[in-house]
């Protein structure tokens, strides 16, 4: 676990490091933004960090669920994005919504790994 940690926490650095440009996110292309939400992530250093941080979690748990898990991350992620468009332009909301949804993340993996060993 502690391993893991290491390397996702490295992975996420490498990223949030790796020459940041503001025409892209993680989860979207900034070039193709359209919505409030959406914009504001694009705009704003941290919420795109945030956003960074948040999609290299999920990507990095779907793979390690089972099929009935991966189905209902899917449909959470589904639910949270609605939340976060509901937010619009609103910085703190918006913030508020990744910090949100990198916790549960972040539990998903903490689940994994009470299940161990790996």
């Amino acid at each position: 676990m502690i391993r893991n940690s290491l390397c996702l926490t490295g992975l996420v650095a490498l990223l949030m490091t790796a020459g940041w440009q503001p025409a892209g996110a993680a989860s979207f292309d900034c070039s193709k933004a359209e919505t409030a939400d959406e914009k504001a992530v694009c705009a704003d250093r941290q919420l795109n960090d945030e956003d960074v941080e948040m999609a290299v979690l999920y990507i990095q748990l779907k793979p390690l669920l089972g099929m009935g898990a991966r189905g209902a991350m899917e449909d959470e992620q589904a639910a949270w994005l609605k939340r976060r468009t509901a937010c619009g332009a609103d910085r703190a909301c918006l913030s508020k919504a990744y910090q949100e949804r990198v916790q549960q993340l972040r539990g998903g993996f903490e689940a994994l790994a009470k299940r161990g060993p790996f």
